[in-house]
């Protein structure tokens, strides 16, 4: 089976030539429960910075959920469409702030939205996007997809297939994929390395089915790791510490 984090690497880096990070909104709030801990995005994006220094170029997608999550309204009886729109919305506040964070720590920051706001962010387009990276500007892809019904994670997958990246990066909450979500169930079985029919058969909650799927048809390898630990983005990149590969079977 390949690895992602050995196959296609440049000699000049310690990973790949391109690749996408996503991070769950969630992941912004720190210790808290709702909201933005200034001091966790700090740190997300000093670790960002330190991929990006290396020549390798990056890009990002940042949930929402932090702020408002469509699905969760719609339960409580919102209109399912309005809710995510508002969901959209609340990614182009995280991808504002990390672009804030990331520019701090001098690092060449475009915001590229699928919603056209002219006055904050550019509208995404691909080849623009393309070209930021290739003269070293992050790109943080806001408002997800544009439309509604599709979660960030689809719209993760979607632009990675779209930027050609060698891998999507997703920083969770925990050190890979699961059987079942470890700070509930002591027990749960933790994976090194899954295929995406693994996942899809076995309902493993990491990402959605249609990104999922997005990532197979593309042949697009999914690496998962625990994006709060020191410097983790970094080391997973070296293929150092505890992650969990979601890749095409042999």
């Amino acid at each position: 089976m390949t690895n992602p984090l050995t196959d296609h690497a440049p000699d000049n880096a310690p990973g790949y030539r391109r690749v996408l990070l996503k991070v769950s909104g969630e992941a912004l709030m720190g210790s808290g429960s709702y909201g933005i801990d200034p001091a966790t995005v700090d740190g997300i994006a000093a670790d960002v910075a330190a991929v990006a220094r290396t020549g390798v170029e990056v890009c990002l997608v940042i949930g929402g959920g932090n702020i408002f999550r469509g699905v969760a309204a719609a339960a409580r009886g919102m209109d399912r469409a309005q809710g995510d729109y508002a969901g959209m919305l609340a990614t182009v506040i995280n991808a504002l702030l990390m672009q804030n964070s990331l520019e701090r720590q001098g690092i060449a920051t475009r915001v590229m939205s699928a919603i056209q706001m002219s006055s904050i962010a550019e509208p995404y387009i691909r080849r623009r996007a393309v070209r930021h990276m290739e003269k070293g500007r992050v790109v943080i892809f806001a408002a997800g997809t544009g439309n509604p019904f599709f979660t960030t994670d689809t719209g993760a997958a979607l632009r990675a297939a779209e930027m050609e990246c060698s891998a999507l990066f997703k920083g969770t909450q925990v050190d890979g994929v699961y059987s079942a979500d470890p700070r509930k169930v002591p027990d749960a079985r933790r994976y090194d390395t899954l295929t995406y029919r693994d996942v899809l058969a076995n309902d493993l909650n990491v990402m959605d089915a249609a990104a999922i799927s997005l990532a197979r048809e593309n042949k697009l390898p999914i690496v998962v790791f625990n994006i709060h630990e020191k410097d983790a983005f970094s080391r997973v990149m070296r293929g150092e510490g505890r992650f969990t590969t979601i890749v095409a079977s042999d």
